[in-house]
């Protein structure tokens, strides 16, 4: 019992990062929630080899081996799908202007877009990075690849999503409200 509630008290306060992690991977909300129940079952049965460093590294590595591990097996490509408005940016405080609003959720949309556009490798580190603020160290133990490998791809999915973004407000113009 000692462990399971050692695993409880280390484990369940990334559930929600886990999650954005595995939809981010596997664009699906159904599928991500199969994903962190997958690697959560698997953290918990692998837990004696738990060497007490950081649980948040150990934890997404887990999640994210599991998402690749079911894009692989589905073999499928992904629609697009929006993020529930929990997992959406919140407003500015104090009474925002309606016109505030949209824009900013119509800036929020394009975001998700364009984050959904970048290839997976890409996508990774700006998830871990931008969303869950882990350290370059971090990400390179949950990737499994060197820090300078993670940093160029941070650099260049950065870049993917600035000219994805520019692309989009030159689409949309003023025609967003």
């Amino acid at each position: 019992m000692a462990q399971q509630s050692r695993f409880e008290e280390l484990a369940l306060p990334y559930r929600d990062a886990a999650y954005n992690l595995a939809y981010w991977i596997v664009r699906n909300s159904d599928d991500a929630e199969d994903v962190v129940q997958d690697a959560y079952l698997r953290a918990y049965r692998a837990f004696n080899g738990f060497r007490g460093e950081e649980m948040r590294p150990w934890l997404f590595a887990i999640v994210r081996h599991c998402a690749y591990r079911l894009l692989k097996v589905r073999k499928r490509t992904y629609d697009l799908v929006p993020l529930d408005e929990t997992n959406s940016p919140d407003v500015a405080s104090g009474d925002p202007s309606a016109e505030d609003t949209l824009v900013e959720a119509v800036n929020a949309q394009h975001v998700r877009a364009a984050l959904a556009e970048l290839p997976l490798a890409y996508r990774d580190v700006v998830v871990l990075r931008e969303m869950e603020s882990l350290s370059y160290s971090e990400i390179a133990e949950i990737t499994g690849v060197p820090i300078g490998t993670v940093m160029s791809r941070l650099s260049r999915g950065r870049a993917l999503l600035r000219k994805a973004m520019k692309g989009r407000e030159t689409e949309s113009g003023s025609d967003a409200l």
